[in-house]
C-alpha cells in the first residue's frame, strides 16, 4: 500500500470541546437574541465541526438464495437474494426545508453526537465551513442544530462573516 498523505488540520490537539468564548457567546445570545455581535466574533476564529456521513453507494444481491428460494417453496418465484452493501460514499450532509438549503455545523463532538451519533467530525475553521456551505449551495450555516444552543447564520450574518467582518451593521465596516 503506497503512503497516504493526510493533510495536518491544524487541530490535532483538539479534544472536540466547545470554544469556551464561543460557547459563552451563544449562551448570551439565547438569554438576549440581539446579542448576536459577541457570536460573530467567536465564530470568527472558531474550530467548528462539519459532519461527515456514509451513504449507500451501490448494493449487491446474493443471485445464490433468490435461486433457493425459487426451488424451496417459493411456489416459482423469485425472491429475490439477499442485499448487501457493496460500496458507500462519504457526504456532507444538507438540511432542505422551505427552499431553502442549511449546511449543519457543530461546536462539539457532543453537540454532533446529539445530532447523528453516527455522523463523523471534520474539524475546520469558519472559512471552510463557509465555502463547504458555498459549495452545497446552501444560504444558511446551522450551529448545533440539536442543542444546547442552535443558531441560524444566514443573511446578512452569514455574508458579514464570508466577508471576514464581524459586525452586520454597513456603519461599521471599516472599507
Amino acid at each position: 500500500m503506497a503512503n497516504k498523505n493526510i493533510p495536518d488540520s491544524g487541530y490535532s490537539d483538539d479534544d472536540g470541546s466547545a470554544d469556551p468564548r464561543l460557547g459563552a457567546a451563544l449562551a448570551a445570545w439565547a438569554e438576549d437574541r440581539t446579542a448576536v455581535g459577541p457570536v460573530l466574533q467567536a465564530l470568527k476564529g472558531a474550530r467548528l465541526l462539519v459532519p461527515v456521513v456514509a451513504v449507500l453507494g451501490e448494493v449487491e444481491e446474493d443471485d445464490q438464495e433468490g435461486r433457493e428460494a425459487r426451488h424451496k417453496g417459493g411456489g416459482g418465484r423469485r425472491m429475490g437474494g439477499l442485499r448487501r452493501e457493496k460500496t458507500s460514499d462519504m457526504a456532507v450532509p444538507t438540511l432542505k426545508a422551505g427552499g431553502r438549503t442549511a449546511l449543519p455545523a457543530f461546536t462539539s463532538t457532543d453537540s454532533l453526537a446529539r445530532w447523528d451519533p453516527e455522523a463523523r467530525p471534520v474539524a475546520v475553521p469558519l472559512h471552510q465551513a463557509l465555502q463547504a456551505a458555498a459549495h452545497e449551495k446552501a444560504d444558511t450555516v446551522v450551529l448545533d442544530l440539536a442543542g444546547p444552543v442552535p443558531f441560524e447564520l444566514t443573511g446578512p450574518a452569514l455574508l458579514a462573516l464570508a466577508e471576514g467582518r464581524t459586525s452586520t451593521d454597513p456603519l461599521a465596516d471599516p472599507a
